[in-house]
């Protein structure tokens, strides 16, 4: 991280060390374990993370060294190399009883292209310029690339914040019309607002982020009284990063649809996520048999069935 990145790299690997539950790094350190030795680092992030809460579904990311090095089918393992990340849920052992968990998998390289400006998938940077925690890492040089990746994430998501934020105003004001486009450009089920919702209570820690972010961009701003931010763009950078977002919208929720596609045929442990879901909403507790598990796709339909006619699915 060069010197003027320095004020961010601090910044995320304090953010990074975030101390998080014991049970939290025990089911990491299961997921590490899958990929064993190719197991670069596992982050830990989402509302779990925000909240402090280990009732609902933790969000784990898996970093690893080559997709074939995560367990399954050679045909599962291209298909994360065609369109990263993969995705699976698991429910915790008889140690951890009660903790869930979806993951995500992608290589290391994967995760430092998607938090890159020039990449055309908005998801990455975006989530990665939130808090998350490094629960598992194998090495000192693995934690550095890490840390810089997830610093590169924040610093592409400030860049994209005042291309596309107003003229000058509060630091929050730019996280929330970025996150408003982003979510807008992604396929989400959340509601619109839920962008601005990301602030709240953590303010402070977005107003930090922007500035040490633009600094390390090498973004020049300036610094009102009133403590009101102004990037010193010209309209040329401007009207050219409007063109650029456009690009990234348009392909957003293709690209999100894909991974929903993919995730029909890849997901693993698919259908117990589905039932802990159902459980979770309806309080209605399904009993996953060996043929489901084993076929989701094609126990779908009768699945779909059951529930619609005991009620559950209206």
């Amino acid at each position: 991280m060069p010197p003027a990145g320095a004020e961010l790299a601090a910044q995320i690997d304090a953010e990074l060390r975030r101390p998080v539950p014991p049970p939290v790094t025990a089911l990491a350190r299961q997921l590490a374990g899958r990929a064993g030795a190719g197991t670069a680092a596992v982050l830990f992030y989402g509302s779990a993370l925000r909240d402090d809460a280990l009732d609902g579904v933790l969000d784990f990311y898996v970093l690893i060294d080559r997709c074939r090095d995560w367990p399954g089918p050679r045909w599962v393992a291209f298909a994360n190399w065609l369109l990263p990340p993969n995705v699976g849920y698991v429910e915790a052992d008889a140690i951890l009883p009660g903790l869930r968990a979806k993951y995500a998998v992608m290589t290391l390289a994967q995760f430092r292209r998607g938090v890159s400006m020039r990449s055309v998938d908005t998801t990455l940077w975006a989530r990665f310029s939130q808090p998350c925690a490094c629960v598992h890492v194998r090495s000192e040089t693995d934690w550095l690339a890490v840390r810089d990746a997830v610093a590169e994430a924040a610093s592409t998501a400030a860049r994209w914040a005042a291309l596309l934020g107003p003229s000058e105003g509060e630091p929050a004001a730019y996280w929330r019309g970025l996150y408003k486009r982003t979510y807008a450009a992604e396929l989400r089920v959340e509601r619109s607002s839920r962008g601005a919702d990301l602030l709240t209570g953590v303010a402070a820690r977005y107003e930090r982020l922007l500035s040490a972010a633009w600094c390390a961009a090498g973004l020049a701003f300036a610094v009102r009284a009133d403590g009101s931010l102004a990037p010193l763009l010209d309209p040329g950078e401007r009207a050219r990063g409007e063109r650029r977002w456009r690009l990234r919208q348009r392909l957003g929720q293709p690209l999100n649809l894909l991974r929903l596609l993919k995730a029909a045929l890849t997901f693993d442990n698919a259908i117990d996520y589905v039932a802990w879901k159902v459980e979770r909403h309806s309080g209605y507790r399904i009993e996953p048999s060996p043929f489901q598990r084993r076929h989701p796709l094609l126990a779908a339909p009768l699945l779909y069935w059951q529930l619609r006619r005991r009620g559950v699915l209206r």
